[in-house]
C-alpha cells in the first residue's frame, strides 16, 4: 500500500473514533428522552434522528454543504466565531459524520433504555435517589450492552461513509481523503490491485464487527440475570 493509503486509514480511524465519542455524548440524552417521554414531539424527533437511514447520502451532503457554506447559517456562525469555514476540512467531516451516523447510535441506546424494567427505577426512587442518580447508577449500567452495540455500529458505519464524506470533505490527501474515497480513487485510476487490498480490509473489518456483535448478543442471552 502507498503512504497515501496508510494516511487515509489513519484519518478514517481518527474520524470514526471522534465521531463515535461525540455521538455517545450527544446521543445518550436524546435516546433517554425518546425512551421515556410521552411528548407529542417524540414522533417528529425520532423521525428526524432516523432520517439519514433513508435519505440518500448525496442529498444529506448537499444540504450540509449549503448550511456550512459562506451563505449558510452554520457557515456564517463559524466565520463570525473565527473558526473559519467547515466544508473541505476535517472538522466539517466530523460534523457531517455525526449527523449521518446518529441513528446508528441513538436507536440502539433508545432500545436499551426502553428495556430497563420500570421497577428498577421505582426501587431506586424509594431509596430517595433523584432523577440524575437513577440515570447514572441504574439506567446506565443496565443499558451497557446497548452502549457496546451503539459504539461498534456507529464506528463501523462512519468507517464506510462515502457520499456524505465526498460532498462535504472532498478529496484532499492528509485532510479529508478517507478510506472509502481512496478506494474510489484507485478504481478511477485503474489501480484495481490497490482497490482490492483496501476493499478486502473493509470486508474483513465488517465481518469482524458482525461476528463480535453476534458473540456479544449470544453471551448476553446465555448469561443469567442478576437477582
Amino acid at each position: 500500500m502507498t503512504p497515501d493509503d496508510w494516511t487515509a486509514i489513519g484519518l478514517t480511524a481518527r474520524l470514526a473514533a471522534l465521531t463515535t465519542v461525540l455521538l455517545l455524548l450527544v446521543g445518550t440524552p436524546v435516546a433517554w428522552w425518546l425512551a421515556r417521554t410521552r411528548s407529542p414531539a417524540k414522533l417528529l424527533v425520532a423521525s428526524l434522528v432516523a432520517m439519514p437511514i433513508v435519505l440518500p447520502p448525496s442529498v444529506l451532503g448537499f444540504y450540509l454543504l449549503l448550511l456550512m457554506g459562506p451563505q449558510g447559517p452554520l457557515g456564517q456562525l463559524t466565520t463570525a466565531l473565527g473558526l473559519g469555514r467547515l466544508p473541505f476540512t476535517f472538522t466539517g467531516l466530523v460534523v457531517a459524520s455525526v449527523l449521518y451516523s446518529m441513528p446508528f447510535v441513538v436507536q440502539p441506546l433508545q432500545q436499551a433504555f426502553e428495556a430497563i424494567p420500570e421497577r428498577a427505577l421505582e426501587a431506586a426512587a424509594t431509596l430517595r435517589a433523584g432523577p440524575w442518580d437513577r440515570f447514572v447508577t441504574v439506567a446506565l449500567p443496565l443499558a451497557r450492552p446497548g452502549f457496546l452495540t451503539a459504539s461498534v455500529v456507529g464506528f463501523a458505519h462512519t468507517v464506510g461513509e462515502f457520499g456524505v464524506v465526498l460532498m462535504v470533505g472532498g478529496n484532499i490527501s492528509g485532510q479529508t481523503r478517507v478510506l472509502s474515497v481512496s478506494i474510489y480513487d484507485h478504481v478511477e485510476a485503474g489501480e484495481f490491485g490497490a482497490a482490492h487490498r483496501l476493499s478486502l480490509m473493509m470486508v474483513l473489518f465488517s465481518l469482524v464487527v458482525l461476528l463480535g456483535l453476534q458473540w456479544a448478543q449470544r453471551r448476553k442471552a446465555v448469561t443469567p440475570e442478576a437477582p
